[in-house]
Formats: structure tokens, C-alpha cells, sequence
């Protein structure tokens, strides 16, 4: 039995059902035309998401990216250092005694997943090097393009430890699809960018382009792709990966004034966190309504439960798998 075949016959009710049928919505607004912005937020590179990600990507399912700057980094520690992470399966059993362990011999803990501390400053040394060139020459990058460039290089090719295939960061860079994501300085490198400019290494903070920088290129983006079909809008988990690309209709709508694009024609959103008092990340769709981002007859789902089964499963079934 496909995978496909699977979900039909055993997905009916609650969760699964919602599951389904946004599997369903989502195949349905690609066969029509329609283009597919993806929002990644959480630990879902660590969680190896680019195993369907890729996919979804090489195959045309997927045309931007918006994610925090954790999992842009992260999907690259996994292509570059996947051996030497460590999993701890009994990771809820751990006393404070056996995490100072784990940091003293090296290792960042995300859930049952042991990042090495080795694979920051590997990539340090490749990415200062960038921003050094950058504010010698006057080339400024997006986060995402930094890693573009180490692509472009292949300076990163030597380190590979798993195929380039299972790296949604990769297939997004093999297919020129944009990827935002706002925050930089909430990750790891860019905690280090930050660092090495207080310490005089870099000589300032220019060479990566602002958060509106990358608001005016979504935007950009966002005007664009709608000629070619209508824009849905598929979020994992919440935050800014995803409050930051949505609020792109808004802004033309209220903001620029403009009133020759639609609303996000496809809304999915796949949390653990259930409706309550101010949480972005537990908003029902319908509230986007009165934001201008969503369409009120836009089909919309929302699926409680957790992204790291549920992405692929639906991600297989828009491949047709």
C-alpha cells in the first residue's frame, strides 16, 4: 500500500482527518497552478526534515522558504557533521549533571539530538572569511546567501557526511528559490557575527542586509509569483518564520495601498501549541482574516499534533508517493 493509499483509508477522524485533507488542499493548489510558500520554525533541520523537504523542493512543490536563521545554520551542521552527532533517546531522564556533561564534552542538546560545538567553528572560519571580503568589497548578503556562496564555492563540499540530496537548504540553492529568515541574530553564526564584530575581527555589522531588507525583498518576491498563480502559505510550527512572511499581504494591501494582488489563497498550519490568549503560534486561521491575510473562503487547516510525523506524511502525499 502507497503511503497515499495509507492515508486515505486510515486517516478518517480529529487529527488525522485534518492531516489528510491538507494534504489534499495543498496537491489540489499545486495541480491548479498555484505556488507554495513553506514557513519553518522549531528544530525541524535538526529533526532532518530535508529528507522530504528536499523532495518537495526538487520536485516544484515548493516556492520560497521563510524560516528562523537556527534551522537555515542547522540544516548545514547536519550536511556538514552529521556523524559526529550524538542521539540520547532517554533524553527526559537526564539530570542537570548529565547535560553539564554533555556541554562539557562538547555537544548542544535539542531534544534527543546532541549537536557537536566542532561544526560552529568550522563554519565560522568560512563565514567570517565571507563577511571579511563583503565589507572590504561592499557586497552585502542575506543569511541565506552567505551559505549560497559557500555552495557557489564549494568550499563546503570536502566536509559533506550525508548525500546533498537530504538537504532542503541545498535543493533550495540548486533551484534558486528565495529563502528568508528574519532573525538572524538569533542563531548560533549569528551570535558569533555579533561577537566578532564587538571583538574588531569585522569592522561592522553592514555586510548582512536588515530584517526590512528582507521584508522588502519578500514583498518583491510575493508581487511577482501572484501573476503567475495564487501564493499558499504551508507553516510549521509559529513565530517569526511565520508571523514575518504572512504579514507580506498586509503590508501591500494596508501599507502600499495596492489592491492588485490577492490574499494568501491557501492557509495549513501544523502546531503543538492549542488556541490561547495572545499566542501566535495557537491563532486559528480564521483570526488572519482580519489582518488581510487570508481570504475568507481560503481553505485553511490546523493540525495539533507534531511536525517532525506529520510534514512528511503530507509532504509524501503532495509527491504522490
Amino acid at each position: 500500500m502507497s503511503i497515499s493509499s495509507f492515508l486515505e483509508h486510515h486517516f478518517r477522524h480529529f487529527n488525522a482527518r485534518e492531516t489528510l485533507d491538507a494534504a489534499k488542499g495543498y496537491r489540489s493548489h499545486i495541480d491548479q497552478g498555484g505556488k507554495m510558500l513553506v514557513s519553518l520554525a522549531g528544530a525541524m533541520s535538526t529533526g532532518e526534515l530535508g529528507l522530504s523537504l528536499a523532495q518537495m523542493i526538487r520536485a516544484d512543490k515548493v516556492q520560497a522558504i521563510s524560516c528562523t536563521a537556527a534551522n537555515l545554520e542547522e540544516d548545514v551542521f547536519n550536511l556538514v557533521a552529521h556523524h559526529e552527532y550524538r542521539m540520547v533517546p532517554e533524553y527526559r531522564d537526564l539530570s542537570p549533571a548529565d547535560e553539564l556533561a554533555l556541554r562539557d564534552q562538547g555537544f548542544n542538546r535539542v531534544t534527543d539530538t546532541c549537536i557537536p560545538e566542532d561544526v560552529f567553528r568550522h563554519l565560522e572560519g568560512n563565514l567570517i572569511g565571507l563577511c571579511k571580503e563583503g565589507l572590504e568589497t561592499g557586497e552585502r548578503f542575506f543569511p541565506s546567501e552567505l551559505f549560497f556562496e559557500l555552495f557557489d564555492r564549494k568550499a563546503l563540499d570536502p566536509h559533506f557526511q550525508i548525500s546533498v540530496e537530504d538537504s532542503w537548504l541545498y535543493a533550495a540553492w540548486q533551484k534558486s528559490i528565495p529563502v528568508f529568515s528574519p532573525g538572524f541574530e538569533d542563531s548560533t553564526l549569528g551570535n558569533i557575527f555579533a561577537a566578532r564584530v564587538i571583538d574588531g575581527t569585522l569592522s561592522g555589522h553592514s555586510v548582512i542586509k536588515s530584517g526590512t531588507e528582507q521584508m522588502e525583498s519578500l514583498v518583491k518576491w510575493y508581487l511577482e509569483t501572484d501573476k503567475e498563480g495564487p501564493i499558499g502559505f504551508f507553516q510549521i510550527g509559529g513565530g517569526i518564520a511565520g508571523d514575518f512572511a504572512i504579514c507580506a499581504v498586509p503590508l501591500i494591501l494596508q501599507d502600499l495601498e495596492r489592491s492588485d494582488v490577492r490574499l494568501w489563497q491557501y492557509f495549513s498550519q501544523i502546531s503543538d501549541s492549542t488556541t490561547s490568549y495572545g499566542s501566535y503560534s495557537g491563532a486559528v486561521p480564521n483570526e488572519k482574516i482580519t489582518w488581510y491575510k487570508l481570504d475568507v473562503d481560503a481553505p485553511t487547516y490546523m493540525i495539533n499534533s507534531d511536525a517532525s510525523i506529520v510534514a512528511p506524511l503530507i509532504f509524501a502525499y503532495v509527491l504522490g508517493l
